[in-house]
């Protein structure tokens, strides 16, 4: 039915070591259920990805399997209560992390009942893929190798070719998926069916080291009790006792002959790994309903009773080691040797990432020696079963030169440990490549927060805008509105008010051209950009020469005369058409606005060669006024007779307002300039609409 081969040539990775494997203390017994806690802690960070959030509050009842904490998003995993009670806290503690910190757990006061909700059974095998991806994730299923990745994410894995079963459980002391392959492999391959079926994968390949034949003829046996014929593609295989072979591209390249490089998914070469401990709990979810609530941990070390026992998630540590028959060890290590790290506390609760708990004694973890120079001699390199350069990394990682790190593929490093175990200088090396990956994580989490809080600043600007903008047009809008009414009336009042409204819609398009002219500029290049700084900067010069000139011109046609002639002289009164005059008013502004538009429509060869033509005139006329306004001052004997302080004060102040006046309008833009322009010219034909309507009145 299905390929037995006892041992199959495998074709073995780069570098690994053997250390002692401390196995026979905890395999020989089967796995016995630990007793019910008195309460129980739960971290509500139980996955790589986002820690879930809490569904319920401090002094609610809760069954066994109801949902504590849900997903946050799709890198996460739900919690559920191992047991019945009652929730007491939903706060900071201790939790199983190398530093000691605390974090956000819930605490579950168990009843003693154990009683469970009524469960309800999901058709996975009529639902769609994402259906039952989202169902394991609410069931809180991640990987119980140690690794803690969602499992839901790598069910959505498409054109696998192999399915690869970790089953290898390398590292020293641990014997949990040992146990579960002798006592639980007919569930086991019911388990992988239902994963080659949700993947599509046309062989599957269980690896298995060679230091655990039991396990290995405990699968074969269940392979071929089971009725499907899909088990035809499930083979067994046994490979070498070398750590650390149940790395998921080691073991790939052990059971495939295929090299996942770095950077690269092992899902896009058409292979996919779970571990055997993953599988059993994802058939637990799919054929019984049953989340992730408890879980099988190695118990062993300097212990009375070590073995496999099968604890609630949540559990304290110091019941399992109690139970064990702790001898009063000097430490713990939770997980192996090699990739574990010393707990800070035994007050912690059982994780879903603990697969073992290791009682140190002096005799099998001594005191480790003090670190000594790195001597480069290459035994880590040698080592290294992802090819890398250790001792480059550790030089890096130390310097904080975490780019160069990088640059040596950091993150390619699995953690196994094997490195340190082989370097005679007893340099902790994963200890600084865990530093390196956690300082640049810190700094990519904070450069992606200042990324979002540009994004937002952004936003907020650009939503300013836009209701700036929407509102102006619902202003233009009712301004229309309202113009329409007025030309409409007869009422002369109303003529005014048209007026008043057409030059504020003039200004308003004025100023919308100057604000998409600067858009305009900002979005162009830099060399016309600057091209139009210069003529801007040209056309303010010009406007405040322009201005000078007519002050000089104007104060030159001002006669002096003394103060006998001012006596003299009889008023005169030049009576003026009030009609003659508004002619007069509207030919020049026609004359203003013809001379705009053409100086508007100039090429910028054309208003260069205008605008010097323009400073030699009023270089001529400045001359001419000067010469004018010295003869007519050289006759003056007598002085001008001195003004009253008050009125001379006044007339100071007027001048200054004048000139001010003069100098502001000399700044304006030509767009400002013609705004200006169109109010002056709505004043005068409101004052024209409202004599007309007064004389018609009058007659």
């Amino acid at each position: 039915m299905t390929q037995t081969n006892q041992v199959m040539k495998v074709v073995t990775f780069h570098g690994g070591v053997h250390p002692p494997e401390h196995k026979t203390e905890s395999n020989r017994t089967p796995i016995r259920a630990a007793a019910l806690p008195p309460f129980l802690i739960l971290p509500l960070q139980q996955s790589i990805g986002n820690p879930a959030k809490p569904l319920v509050v401090v002094g609610e009842r809760v069954l066994k399997g109801q949902q504590l904490a849900s997903a946050d998003g799709m890198v996460s995993a739900a919690i559920h209560a191992p047991t019945s009670g009652e929730i007491i806290a939903i706060g900071e503690h201790q939790v199983p992390h190398p530093s000691g910190l605390a974090d956000l757990c819930i605490t579950l006061k168990a009843d003693g009942k154990d009683e469970w909700i009524t469960k309800t059974l999901f058709d996975w095998r009529n639902a769609a893929p994402k259906a039952v991806r989202d169902y394991l994730r609410e069931m809180g299923v991640v990987g119980l190798g140690g690794a803690v990745f969602p499992s839901h994410l790598k069910l959505n894995a498409q054109a696998i070719e192999t399915l690869v079963i970790n089953g290898a459980e390398c590292e020293p002391y641990i014997s949990c998926d040992d146990r579960i392959m002798r006592e639980r492999a007919s569930e086991i391959i019911a388990g992988i069916l239902m994963v080659q079926q949700l993947l599509n994968a046309k062989q599957v390949k269980i690896g298995i080291e060679d230091n655990k034949p039991e396990a290995a003829a405990a699968l074969r046996l269940a392979i071929t009790a089971n009725q499907s014929h899909a088990v035809a593609a499930i083979e067994v295989v046994l490979v070498p006792t070398l750590y650390p072979s149940g790395g998921a591209k080691q073991l790939i390249k052990l059971l495939c002959d295929i090299e996942v490089p770095g950077g690269v998914r092992s899902t896009d070469l058409g292979v996919q790994c779970f571990n055997v401990a993953t599988i059993h709990s994802i058939y637990c979810a799919l054929a019984h309903g049953e989340p992730v609530i408890r879980r099988v941990v190695t118990i062993t070390g300097n212990v009375e009773r070590p073995g496999n026992v099968e604890a609630l998630i949540g559990t304290p540590l110091k019941y399992l080691l109690k139970e064990a028959g702790d001898k009063g060890s000097s430490g713990y290590i939770y997980g192996g040797p090699m990739m574990g790290f010393e707990l800070p506390s035994l007050e912690v609760g059982l994780s879903k990432a603990g697969n073992c708990v290791i009682a140190k004694s002096p005799v099998d973890f001594p005191e480790k020696p003090r670190e000594m120079p790195c001597i480069r001699c290459s035994k880590c390199a040698e080592a290294c079963p992802a090819e890398l350069q250790p001792m480059d990394l550790f030089w890096f990682a130390k310097s904080k030169n975490f780019g160069k790190a990088q640059e040596r593929n950091l993150f390619d490093c699995i953690e196994c440990g094997a490195c340190a175990y082989v370097c005679p200088s007893n340099i902790r090396l994963v200890d600084y490549y865990r530093f390196a990956k956690s300082e640049i994580w810190a700094a990519e989490k904070t450069k992606h927060a200042a990324d979002l809080a540009r994004e937002r600043f952004e936003f907020r600007e650009f939503r300013a805008e836009r209701e700036k903008q929407e509102k102006a047009e619902r202003l233009a809008a009712k301004a229309s509105q309202k113009l329409a009414q007025a030309v409409a009336s007869d009422d002369p009042e109303d003529a005014i008010r048209a007026a008043k409204i057409k030059a504020a819609m003039a200004r308003t398009a004025s100023a919308s051209e100057s604000s998409a002219s600067d858009v305009g500029v900002v979005a162009t290049d830099a060399d016309q950009a600057a091209q139009l700084a210069a003529e801007k900067k040209a056309k303010i010069a010009a406007a405040m020469a322009r201005a000078a000139a007519k002050k000089v011109e104007a104060e030159a046609a001002v006669p002096v005369v003394r103060r006998e002639e001012q006596a003299a002289a009889p008023a005169q009164n030049i009576p003026v058409s009030s009609l003659d005059k508004t002619d007069r008013t509207k030919e020049i502004l026609d004359k203003r606005r013809e001379e705009r538009a053409r100086i508007a429509a100039m090429s910028p060869e054309e208003r260069s060669e205008w605008e010097a033509t323009k400073q030699a005139e009023i270089a001529e006329a400045k001359a001419a006024a000067a010469l004018r306004k010295a003869e007519s001052v050289a006759p003056l004997e007598a002085p001008a007779p001195s003004l009253d302080e008050e009125k001379a004060a006044k007339i100071r102040a007027a001048m200054a307002k004048r000139d001010a006046e003069k100098a502001r309008l000399a700044a304006m833009s030509p767009e400002e300039k013609a705004a200006l322009a169109a109010e002056r010219q709505a004043r005068i034909e409101a004052a024209m609409a409202a004599k007309a309507a007064k004389a018609a009145k009058d007659e």
